[in-house]
Formats: C-alpha cells, sequence, structure tokens
C-alpha cells in the first residue's frame, strides 16, 4: 500500500489512441511474432512523487480468426508522465486500440523543502 502523506491528491486521467494500425497496414494489423506500441504521456501538473498510474483497454478492435493475445501496463512512472506499453505477439492482429489512464498521487505543496 502506497500511503500519501499530503493533504493535497492529485488525480489525472485521460483516454489516448495508441495505434490505428489498420488504416495504413501497420505492423499490429499486418505483422506476427512480437511487437509493442509505447506512448508517453505527460500530466496535466507534476505530482510531489510518481503517483500510482492504472490503465485499461477503453477500445480495441481485432482480427476475430486469430487468439487475442495483449498486454497492456505502464513503464516509467515519473512525476511528470509515464509510458503506456501495449504488447502483442503470435498470429494476433490489432487494428486499432485505445486506453484509458487514471494517475493518482501527492501534489507538491508551497511548504514542501527540496534540498539540492
Amino acid at each position: 500500500m502506497k500511503r500519501l502523506e499530503s493533504h493535497l491528491l492529485g488525480i489525472d486521467h485521460g483516454d489516448v489512441v495508441l495505434f490505428s494500425d489498420f488504416e495504413n497496414d501497420g505492423e499490429m494489423w499486418t505483422g506476427s511474432g512480437p511487437r509493442e506500441c509505447r506512448k508517453h504521456i505527460m500530466f496535466d501538473q507534476r505530482y510531489r512523487e510518481p503517483p500510482i498510474v492504472q490503465v485499461s483497454i477503453s477500445l480495441w478492435d481485432a482480427k476475430a480468426s486469430t487468439a487475442l493475445r495483449a498486454e497492456l501496463v505502464t513503464r516509467d512512472v515519473t512525476t511528470q508522465g509515464f509510458d503506456i506499453v501495449f504488447r502483442t505477439w503470435a498470429d494476433t492482429r490489432f487494428a486499432r486500440i485505445r486506453a484509458a489512464w487514471t494517475a493518482i498521487g501527492a501534489l507538491p505543496h508551497s511548504d514542501d523543502w527540496e534540498l539540492y
């Protein structure tokens, strides 16, 4: 459990298209084997420390004749942003993916001290 020691709590959220590969015969739609898409997200405001970030698929458009194999995770979470990473493999084909995200964490306060 992450304990927040601030009375200033920030909640940021968004919904972002990670790719739309059916439009241009991109790798997620025409490829096979391990594939990855990474998108960097910037928060509206800086957090005091890296927040907790949750991601989910808000839209997926996939080829139904193959098994659906996918992973959606966060990576490199900082006080200013993070990466959403979508992975698939084998013969799975995705036309497009949209991901929703929510970040919750402590915000900086004017009384906070920063040591250099």
